[in-house]
């Protein structure tokens, strides 16, 4: 079977990533984040993708601190994400529905947004306040 440029491009994604990795702390809790720090990974961010493993996320990094907006349209997993400040504070967490339209805000001036499996800061106990250290410092947001 011949499969045009666009049908590859499907299938590469649903294969995983080729984003840069990193060890970050969520409140004391150890997770392995793959790093959206460029326009394009960001605007990719989890979609297409079935499923994100155990103490996995993705972290999006940007240019500058301001009012952060997300959407699920294109993502198949439920997630939770955290928006946090350039200390790492976290502003605000917020569940989100796989595949929903509608924009989920941080509120608050966030330079960071953290996506973990849905209602993983629950089970964690982080909230609103914790803290998301070791941070990458190497990786410039553009």
């Amino acid at each position: 079977m011949i499969y045009g440029p666009w049908v590859l491009g499907i299938l590469v994604l649903g294969c995983g990533s080729k984003l840069p990795t990193a060890q970050i702390s969520v409140d004391g809790h150890r997770v392995q984040v793959e790093v959206a720090a460029t326009k394009a990974s960001r605007a990719q961010g989890l979609m297409h993708r079935d499923h994100l493993a155990k103490d996995r996320g993705m972290l999006f990094i940007y240019p500058r601190q301001e009012p952060l907006s997300f959407w699920m349209k294109d993502t198949r997993i439920p997630l939770s994400i955290a928006f946090a400040d350039k200390s790492g504070k976290i502003v605000k967490i917020v569940e989100m529905t796989a595949f929903k339209t509608e924009s989920v805000k941080s509120l608050y001036p966030a330079i960071y947004a953290l996506e973990m499996n849905q209602g993983w800061f629950a089970e964690h106990d982080v909230a609103k306040g914790d803290q998301l250290t070791e941070l990458p410092t190497d990786i410039d947001a553009e």
